[in-house]
């Protein structure tokens, strides 16, 4: 990649905090800046965000990481070529196109509150649960924006009213950004990308257009959709009154989507991103593959508008890092989340505590929205440290639950046949920087783990996506570059199978426990 001048910025914006980092064209970040914004849990299972607080958060990024790249010589107020953007998924936000403004809070994609309009829907419609798994790949489910739209359509007036007036427009995340960013209410395009789309229930994956046979059904009105765009095109110019008027938004990715573009997973391969939860996404070439044992069937990315669309198997896990974060802030166990790889080292196993972190019900594979959490096999020798190290396992197990049932979708359908002699799973995320965790999950697995060196895949995905947009970077310069591999850190398995079964057995009991626990009295 080297040789050629110039930056390209990445806006990554997760769920608990925004990210705006710069890279070279060797794809190394020459300055970011972070900042965490407002969680609101106004009930038991809600989760809200503010937008405006969010688009507050992403210009100060934006300035902050130019000042910072500026102090350290690098010109990138004359090098930047476009900008990529990356978001967490399924946020649902309606707003007022004549005003500029939300019309209630952004209802966050881990909020159950829409579980009485899913079970509605499962009994009214002839589909059950899977009614319109053909056409979007999805189960019905409070994870996924089309149920968070219905809410808001129906239990908020100035939803309605906007709606009746013709003045609400609904996003997620991205959409609502490139929105503001290209004008806002004084001609702000009104645009979602592929993978974005594909996780509303409202994108046929076919055809990557908005289904109109479910617009119908949960009627609601195509008008205030987005258009759908690829991820990888110039899709606009930052408008004024931004950092950096002019520059093109070329590339726009959902999170875990960004994550298997910067991780470079052609068919065949899987990567796991561990964040507030955990993402598990398998590349399965140009074919959907319809998931018969509770997986996501999803996009991995389109690399423009004329490109070849690659899908994907999905499993999402609701709980991962935001387990660490629930011993942080609410029982005080730990008080940084990096604390927990020491204090979970200090013991050699978990002395038979599982704990499942079902806290709003078990997403993949299990969808189980009554399960609750749950922490058994606690004696009186049970001390902090066998609580932190169960924390720890239960992020690999559910990941490898997950990973078990992609096995058997895939190798059923022959696509884990990457011309590889062992399965490697390709890691990224904040979480792991935790060795102890990487090392229990290729014990549990079985199989090796490999880290790379830059952790934040998934801001770099997008940059790659705008990137490959503009001529910055050619698709060898992603897919066949052999430089980070040679830098990767691998961690393999040492535990012996007859361990690694028992505790998968506990875990499994573990699990079970968890289940029709949603209605304990308080």
């Amino acid at each position: 990649m080297a040789g050629e001048k110039g930056f390209i910025g990445s806006i990554d914006q997760g769920t608990t905090s925004t990210r705006f980092i710069i890279y070279d064209h060797d794809a190394r970040a020459v300055a970011s800046h972070q900042v965490e914004f407002t969680q609101f849990y106004p009930e038991a299972g809600w989760v809200e965000h503010d937008p405006m607080e969010i688009l507050e958060s992403v210009k100060v990024c934006i300035a902050k990481a130019l000042d910072k790249a500026t102090a350290d010589g690098h010109n990138v107020d004359g090098g930047l070529k476009a900008i990529g953007l990356t978001d967490q998924r399924e946020t649902t936000i309606v707003w007022s196109k004549s005003t500029g403004l939300p019309l209630h809070k952004a209802i966050v994609w881990m909020d159950a509150r829409t579980s009485s309009i899913c079970r509605r829907l499962e009994k009214e419609l002839s589909g059950g649960r899977s009614h319109f798994v053909e056409s979007c790949g999805l189960p019905i489910s409070t994870y996924f924006s089309a149920m968070k739209l219905l809410w808001l359509m129906e239990n908020v007036d100035a939803v309605k009213d906007a709606i009746k007036k013709g003045d609400a427009i609904f996003g997620t995340i991205d959409t609502w950004l490139i929105w503001n960013m290209t004008g806002g209410s004084n001609g702000g395009l009104h645009v979602t990308d592929v993978t974005n789309a594909s996780r509303t229930m409202l994108m046929n994956l076919k055809t990557l257009t908005w289904d109109e046979e479910t617009l119908k059904t949960l009627n609601i009105p195509a008008e205030i959709l987005p258009k759908i765009v690829s991820n990888s095109e110039v899709i606009g110019e930052i408008c004024k009154g931004w950092p950096i008027p002019g520059i093109k938004i070329a590339g726009c990715l959902g999170d875990q989507h960004a994550a298997m573009l910067g991780q470079a997973c052609k068919k065949g391969e899987a990567k796991s991103t561990y964040g507030t939860g955990a993402f598990i996404l398998l590349n399965t070439g140009e074919v959907p593959i319809k998931s018969g044992h509770g997986l996501l069937t999803t996009l991995s990315y389109k690399l423009g508008p004329q490109a070849q669309t690659n899908y994907a198997l999905e499993g999402s896990i609701a709980i991962a890092g935001a387990a660490v974060q629930w011993l942080r802030d609410s029982l005080g166990i730990i008080k940084s989340a990096s604390e927990i790889e020491e204090l979970a080292a200090m013991v050699e196993s978990t002395g038979g505590v599982y704990f499942v972190p079902a806290f709003n019900g078990l997403f993949a594979p299990w969808w189980r929205e009554d399960a609750r959490g749950v922490c058994i096999g606690i004696t009186r020798f049970t001390n902090k440290s066998h609580i932190a190290r169960a924390v720890l396992e239960s992020m690999c197990f559910q990941v490898k639950d997950v990973l078990d049932s992609m096995n058997k979708d895939a190798g059923e359908k022959g696509t884990l046949d990457n011309g590889k002699e062992e399965f490697l799973l390709r890691v990224d995320g904040g979480a792991t920087a935790n060795n102890l965790l990487m090392q229990i999950q290729a014990d549990l697995m079985g199989t090796p783990v490999v880290r790379p060196v830059d952790i934040e895949t998934t801001a770099l995905g997008a940059a790659y996506a705008a990137g490959l947009a503009v001529g910055f970077w050619k698709e060898a310069d992603i897919f066949e570059s052999g430089e980070k591999a040679k830098n990767s850190k691998v961690f393999r398995p040492a535990m012996e199978e007859e361990t690694r079964k028992k505790k998968v057995e506990s875990w499994c009991k573990a699990v079970e426990r968890t289940f029709d626990l949603a209605d304990l009295s308080i």
